[in-house]
This record gives structure tokens, sequence and C-alpha cells, in this order.
């Protein structure tokens, strides 16, 4: 048994203390899934390439477009139908949706004109639209075959009702989920028929894609992927600051409000055709504006390359708080490459767009302006850091959105002090501590598209945040981040599922970590830590503490002595790791202690009455 452990670094029995789902175990027989955490032998997914052709008018809001796909079916599973995902039909009447949109802003939602498979006309009478789905059909896609589909639409861009895309202002416009995609079929659940209602987000194949997109010729236009035509577009003193960014690590004003004024951004055409490239990226969005101003600026990502990232800000001049976005978002992509987590960042550039809400994008963010500087740090690493998870690493947000905005979470946490010392962001700790042990407060494992009230919120962000900082507390950060990259290297690029991810961090840091995975993401309880007793012993104090929930927490005391001296004592969540609901903590001291505080910043404890002691 000794030898079968060793061989496979951890003993897969142990690792069945988790509760596993029929659907995994499957994964685990068929070979596409590893118990160790790692992508089977027989891992698979599908891929395609897509070809854009989109016009839009920003008077009538009217964007029509052409998709042409080529599909590739990398499964073992002949497939006799093709799932698509049309998201701006959250704004079509009649549609099931969560999120709030104006009737105002109802419209028709897309119309799919023509649409073609391998050469064949498909009848509108065989196009199922269901909401945000839409199915059909097909005579066969066998394993390792390819097919060809051109789809021809269009639909009306809301003004109203902004979630995620839509009208910023008179010129300005954010872009998302504009075309028509294949939905996901993998080697868990098959298609990907979650419906889109307008708060869980997204689950979308690692693609390629080219796009071409028609706008007026005094609109810039930026997108996920490579501008491949730049001298086309941009008048030539643009186009050199563009190429000056992309050189340097000072700020480059690409556009002043003297080019807006003099009109000298963009070549003089009544249209500019813009095209992008991008591969290997899980969505493609697009932003235009006739009006914003831009900062750009680049650094070094990859010392082992000397490969550069440029960082943009673009923005409405009246909006002072972004004249420093640019700082932040740089500072971020730096942080990230080198501070935590600590891998190069991925791509060749990332804009952080002036828009109306708080959204990623492969390359993008859409963020609203805000009335906070601290807001404004932590709002643009949040976003940024979403880079890395969903989309290097490909999650399933609709059902695990913990599994992307936990990591952002901690990114935000760890991040903003980076760009500023004084920065504290306590970001969903105190609703974590509030809400425990409510009727709402269930497992982080709960699928999100099953969460309600409070826990909308904690089991995404905080809860599995709290989770991940716990686990770099115990470890140290040398061997959590040994054990992220591990999971890091495996996974980007493809679908990592949750048990994936628990497995792959116990194979990375070499310790067997589902007592704490369990009992923070399976199970539930009231989050509440107490100070029972603090005896007086030869060598200083034995201080008692007591977790009233099985949830496994760090443990600070805050020591205070009667000579007016203070000090601290700090426990990782490893005093819990055998079950404990009570533990003693040696205090080694002469001085005698007047008081003790139990607490820190990010410890969600509900009940704070407990947390002192007044000694005698």
């Amino acid at each position: 048994m000794a030898g079968l452990i060793n061989m496979m670094g951890l003993s897969a029995f142990a690792q069945q203390a988790l509760p596993v789902p029929a659907a995994i175990q499957q994964a685990y027989t068929k070979g596409t899934r590893n118990v160790n955490g790692g992508p089977g032998a027989k891992y698979w997914q599908n891929t395609a390439d897509y070809d854009l052709k989109v016009n839009f008018d920003p008077v009538s809001r009217m964007l029509k477009g052409t998709v042409a796909v080529v599909y590739k079916n990398q499964s073992p599973d002949t497939l006799k139908e093709l799932w698509f995902k049309l998201y701006p039909n959250l704004y079509k009447k009649g549609v099931p949706r969560i999120s709030k949109i104006a009737e105002k802003d109802q419209g028709d939602g897309m119309q799919i004109s023509a649409m073609e498979v391998n050469g064949k006309t498909i009848s509108s009478d065989a196009i199922v639209i269901d909401g945000t789905n839409m199915h059909t059909t097909i005579s066969s896609l066998a394993p390792g075959a390819t097919a060809k589909l051109t789809i021809t639409y269009q639909y009306e861009l809301n003004k109203g009702s902004h979630t995620r895309t839509g009208q910023v202002d008179d010129g300005a416009y954010f872009i998302a989920y504009f075309f028509p995609r294949i939905a996901v079929y993998d080697d868990v659940d098959g298609w990907n028929k979650y419906p889109y209602l307008g708060e869980a987000e997204f689950y979308n194949d690692f693609c390629n894609f080219k796009a071409a997109v028609t706008v007026p010729g005094d609109y810039v236009l930026w997108a996920t992927g490579d501008l491949k035509n730049t001298k086309s577009v941009f008048s030539p003193a643009i186009a050199e600051k563009i190429a000056l960014a992309e050189k340097v690590d000072s700020v480059v004003n690409v556009i002043t409000p003297a080019d807006l004024a003099a009109q000298r951004i963009t070549t003089k055409q009544d249209l500019n055709t813009w095209k992008f490239e991008a591969e290997k990226v899980t969505d493609f969005v697009f932003a235009l504006s006739n009006h914003y101003l831009w900062k750009s600026s680049s650094l070094v990502v990859d010392p082992k390359t000397n490969r550069r990232t440029r960082v943009d800000a673009v923005f409405n001049a009246d909006h002072k708080d972004y004249y420093e976005v640019i700082d932040f978002a740089r500072k971020t992509v730096e942080s990230m490459s080198y501070q935590f987590p600590k891998w190069p960042f991925p791509y060749a550039h990332e804009t952080v767009f002036d828009g109306l809400d708080q959204m990623e994008y492969p390359m993008m963010v859409n963020d609203n302006p805000t009335g906070k500087r601290q807001d404004g740090i932590t709002l643009t690493d949040h976003e940024i850091f979403h880079t890395m998870f969903p989309f290097y690493m490909g999650i399933n947000e609709t059902k695990y959105g913990w599994m992307d905005e936990g990591w952002a979470t901690i990114g935000e946490w760890l991040i903003s002090p980076m760009i500023d010392p004084d920065v504290v962001d306590e970001y969903g700790v105190s609703a974590t501590a509030i809400s425990s042990g409510s009727g709402n407060d269930t497992p982080i494992m709960t699928f999100t598209t099953d969460l309600k009230g409070a826990g909308t919120f904690t089991n995404t962000y905080p809860k599995p945040g709290l989770g991940y900082l716990f686990v770099k507390d115990y470890l140290g950060d040398e061997v959590f981040t040994k054990a992220l990259h591990h999971y890091i290297e495996q996974w980007h690029g493809k679908h990592p599922m949750p048990f994936d991810f628990f497995y792959s961090m116990n194979e990375g840091s070499g310790k067997n970590l589902d007592w704490f995975w369990k009992r923070w993401f399976f199970d539930g309880g009231v989050n509440d830590l107490g100070l029972l007793s603090a005896d007086k012993t030869a060598e200083g104090y034995a201080v008692r503490v007591e977790n009233k929930s099985g949830r496994p927490m760090p443990v600070d005391l805050n020591l205070y002595f009667t000579d007016g001296s203070t000090d601290k004592l700090h426990q990782t969540i490893g005093v819990w790791e055998n079950g404990e609901k009570v533990i003693t903590i040696p205090l080694t001291t002469a001085k005698k202690l007047k008081r003790i505080l139990l607490g820190s910043t990010y410890v969600p404890d509900k009940f704070d009455n407990n947390n002192f002691l007044n000694i005698k």
C-alpha cells in the first residue's frame, strides 16, 4: 500500500473523502479526468474557428452580421444536434430572466435570417429558439469530424437596462455576446443547456476568432485580440503613438482632447472596417466611441522572453476618476505577473473601457466610473484578475461561479494594497459572517444557478475567496504558489471542474487538503470562534479557543499586557485539522496579560460577544 501511495503522490482512497458526484466518477472511469486532479489520458474538448463580419450603426443601434464557423467535434460521441447560445435574447420580449430589463428596453431579440450547415440550408422550421438557447438537428457529426456553418443575423443593441452590454452614452457602446455561438459540449454534462438569465455568467469553448467590424469613420474601436490593420484605420500620428505605447513603460496619451478637437484620429473615410484576430480565447467582444480619451502603457510580463503586455484605459474626459485607471490597470498586470498568482500575464493587451457595468471579457473589461479612489482600485484589479479565471482556465461559470469570482476576490484583497498600501479591502467579509448559518447560507458547492438571497453573493465571491486565502496562509506562500501553478499548468486552455481544482491543489502541494475542502466548500454551519479561558501556566498562559462550527478558520489573538505593551499571535487553519472543537494555544511570556481580543480582518466571525477576555 505504501508503494502505491508514493507512486500516485496522494492516495486515491483519501481523496474519495470528498463526496464526488456520479458524473465526475464517470469521467474518472472514462479516463477524461484523473483522480490526481489532472486531465485524463482521454481528455478532450471541442473547439471552433469563428469568422465574424459585423456592421454596426450607432444611430439605429442595429447590428447586422454573418458568422462563419468551422466546428471541430473532438469528442468520442457522434453528435445528432447542435446547440447554440443567443445571449442578446436576454432583451427579447417574453424571455425568462432574473435580471430586470425595463419593458421599453425589450425588443425582438436576435433574428436569424439564414443558416447553413455543411452547405445545406436549415429551414426556419428546423431551428428551435427557446430564450437564449437555440438548437437544430443535423444528420450526424462523427468523432473527429468538422462541420461548417454560416449564420446571418441581426438585432438591435439595448440602449437602457445595461446588463454587461449596450449603449453607454450618445457616442460610446460596449458590445458583448453579439453573435450566435455554439454551446459547450463537454465530457461531464454533454451540451450546456443552461439558459442565460442575466445573473449567472458564462461557459464557452476555447476558439479562434477573426472579426471584421464596420462602423462609421469617426469611431475608434477596441476589441479582444490583435488589431491587424492599424495603419488602415488610424491616422499616422495615432498609429505611431500606439506603436510607442507597446514599447515603453511610461504612459502614452494616444488620444488627447486636442486630437478629438482636431478630428485627426481615424482615417478620413465614411466607414472603417476594423480587423482583429484572437487565438484560443473563450469569447470576443468590442467597444467603440467617437469621443473617448486613450491612455496606454506596456510592461514586460515575462522576463524569460521579454514579452510585453500593452495596457489601455479609454474613457470619457468628464470622468475625472478614470485618469488614474491606467496606473491601477498597469500595476494590476504587473502584480499578477510577479506577485500573485506570479504567472506571466497571458495576453498581449488589456483594455479598461469606461462603461456602465463591472464585467470582464478576454483582454477587455467594462467598468463604470467610481466615486471613490479605493473603489476605482478594487474594481480595476478585480476585473482584470479575471483574465486568469475564467478566461485562461476555461471555467464553467454558469455552474461554478466561485471558481472564478473567488479568485478575483482574493486577487482584489491582495493586489489592492500593492497599488496603494493604505487600501484595506474587506469586500464581502462581514456579509459572510452575518449570513453564516442562515437559510441561504448553502455550501459553496451549490450550483450557482440554485443560489438564493445572501448566498448568491457570499457563495460566489467572499466565501471561496476566504477559502483560498486560508489555504495560502496554511501552506505558506512558496508551497501555495507551487500548488496553484500546478493547477494552472494542468488546466489552462481547458475546462477544469471543482474536483479537478481540489485534487490538483492536493497533488501540487503534496498535502491532502480534503479535510479543509470538505468542511469549507461542502459543509455548512455558523462561523463563530470564541475565547473560553486564559489560564496561567509556568511558561505564561494557556488560551482555550472554541470553534462552534466545523468550518476551519485562522485564530488571531490580539494581546494586551498590564505594562501597556501589545502583541499578536496567529494560528492557521491547521489547528482544526483533526476536527477539534476546542484547542489550547500555549502563550509563552513573562509579562502579565490584561486583555485578549480574538479576530482579524479576514476571519468572518458572526458573534463578537465571545471574542474578548479580561484577565484578572
